[in-house]
């Protein structure tokens, strides 16, 4: 099976599946190599099932042109202010800023001055999956973790959250 090595200072082996498909192998520096092919033939499985999972993903989600990437962006410009002016009047909190951002691992982030930030990659999903990660992000002004004081705060807002929350794992349940 073919894998990408990364060494680094480290006391244990980790597989990981790019949203590419790509499978990578972290590993300490003075493991044997046979020791990490033994590690990824053993988790062989898993690997094929999340490379299919990359593979159906890209080809339900392919990145989008130029012309639909500025039509996700726009709708996030006109949908998300107010979605996150309105949740965080609701949650009683106070967001430092927002911005649109084209990052494609994650979908929103809260930084530790309050300042929010979404991918216009969100945008694909529905509208329920979308006010998921307002409150989630707006839920960090008040609990920088994932704790369970964070999912109470979001659970006070959104009982339904973890529904929402399916939404965003795709293309399983999309």
């Amino acid at each position: 099976m073919n894998y990408m090595l990364v060494r680094s200072v480290r006391k244990t082996l980790s597989l990981s599946v790019t949203p590419e498909g790509e499978v990578v192998v972290r590993a300490p520096q003075r493991l044997a190599r046979r020791e990490i092919d033994r590690f990824v033939n053993a988790h062989a499985e898993w690997v094929a099932a999340h490379v299919e999972k990359a593979r159906l993903r890209a080809e339900k989600y392919p990145e989008p042109d130029a012309r639909e990437q500025a039509a996700l962006i726009a709708r996030a410009r006109e949908i998300l202010p107010p979605m996150v002016e309105a949740y965080a009047r609701s949650m009683g909190v106070r967001p430092a800023g927002l911005k649109i951002t084209g990052a494609r691992r994650r979908f929103g982030s809260c930084s530790a001055k309050n300042s929010l930030c979404f991918s216009w990659r969100l945008m694909r999903y529905p509208v329920e999956a979308i006010e998921y990660v307002v409150v989630h992000e707006l839920a960090h002004i008040l609990e920088k973790n994932h704790s369970r004081a964070f999912y109470a705060v979001v659970a006070a807002e959104m009982p339904d959250y973890r529904a929402r929350w399916q939404l965003l794992k795709e293309p399983e349940n999309l």
